[in-house]
């Protein structure tokens, strides 16, 4: 597969909550780090995730916002 975005950052399922319409899928991208998304319960079962399978999470903003204290 093929896509523009240049965000995809691999990573392992570590978890997933069920909801009635979505489920929040939690992937561990290096020790100790994680990236948290929701997405369809259908998504989900189409892509026939569970924990361990090997992913890739994409992301894609118009604008990043960088804060320093």
């Amino acid at each position: 597969m093929k896509v523009s975005a240049r965000n995809l950052i691999p990573g392992v399922v570590k978890s997933i909550t069920p909801g009635a319409v979505n489920s929040e899928v939690v992937i561990e991208v290096a020790p100790g780090v994680e990236v948290v998304s929701i997405i369809t319960k259908h998504s989900v079962e189409s892509l026939e995730l569970k924990v361990g399978s090997p992913v890739k999470a994409m992301m894609k903003a118009s604008s990043v916002m960088v804060v320093v204290d």
